[in-house]
């Protein structure tokens, strides 16, 4: 048995990080889901939130490595 992680970057910030390829954030920009990491959601969230928009959830190991078995 071995884990897995997928390595994107971010649509926000550009940088490149770790994630559970089923789980990570992400934003739909021109009809594509399109990642986004940690730093970013927590930068994004309260201005989702002052502006009457629900923030971005982050599931339970979302930038997590996933069982290989899982992809």
């Amino acid at each position: 048995m071995g884990y897995a992680f997928a390595m994107v970057a971010c649509f926000g910030c550009g940088r490149s990080f770790a994630c559970n390829p089923h789980r990570v954030p992400s934003i739909r920009y021109n009809n594509v889901n399109e990642p986004i990491c940690l730093n970013c959601v927590t930068l994004a969230n309260p201005r989702r939130v002052a502006r009457g928009l629900d923030p971005i959830r982050i599931l339970p190991g979302a930038y997590e490595p996933i069982r290989e078995e899982e992809l």
